[in-house]
């Protein structure tokens, strides 16, 4: 079998060309497309309340929130579930890189596996500060902080207790349906 990579260049051309149907969900991994599972009831759920969880963040204006739109990391463009940007960090003419990040979540419902191990290490090589990992299945939140060379240097499981950014508090429990 003969795999051809391609540049996150030729495949934003291809995007304008509609070469994709546009109800298919790809990503773009390290030159090689990735179609994305679709989003079940309980992943959808807890982008939702996500969402009203950090939107305290949005209204006093810490933050943007980025809800499942395109993230360029190096030649990649992922499509997390949740983003936080600085207010400042919003540009119409590209999309947002890794490095101007304050927050990633991703949401796994089935895709914990590609999520912690291929995803987390692209958003640490990309410089992005934090990124929560939601497990549904095992109920509980994956933390990781502090990248450094392709890997994170503080990585915690939480069960309970809270998460914490930019002075915002998120009880564990209220994220897990």
């Amino acid at each position: 079998m003969t795999r051809h990579r391609i540049s996150l260049e030729e495949f934003h051309r291809m995007v304008e060309a509609g070469v994709f149907p546009e109800d298919l969900r790809l990503e773009l991994v390290e030159g090689e497309l990735v179609e994305m599972s679709p989003i079940g009831p309980k992943h959808a759920f807890v982008v939702r309340r996500l969402t009203a969880l950090l939107a305290p963040l949005v209204q006093l204006g810490k933050a943007l929130l980025s809800v499942q739109n395109p993230l360029v990391v190096g030649g990649s463009e992922l499509y997390p579930d949740l983003v936080l940007l600085p207010p400042q960090g919003d540009s119409p003419h590209r999309h947002p890189l890794g490095q101007e990040v304050l927050l990633l979540v991703e949401v796994a419902e089935a895709s914990l596996d590609y999520d912690l191990n291929v995803k987390t290490p692209l958003y640490a090589q990309a410089g992005v500060p934090e990124v929560w990992v939601v497990d549904l299945a095992h109920r509980r939140v994956h933390v990781f902080r502090n990248p450094r060379g392709g890997g994170y240097q503080e990585r915690h499981t939480l069960e309970g207790g809270e998460l914490e950014i930019l002075g915002l508090k998120v009880p564990v429990r209220e994220v897990l349906p």
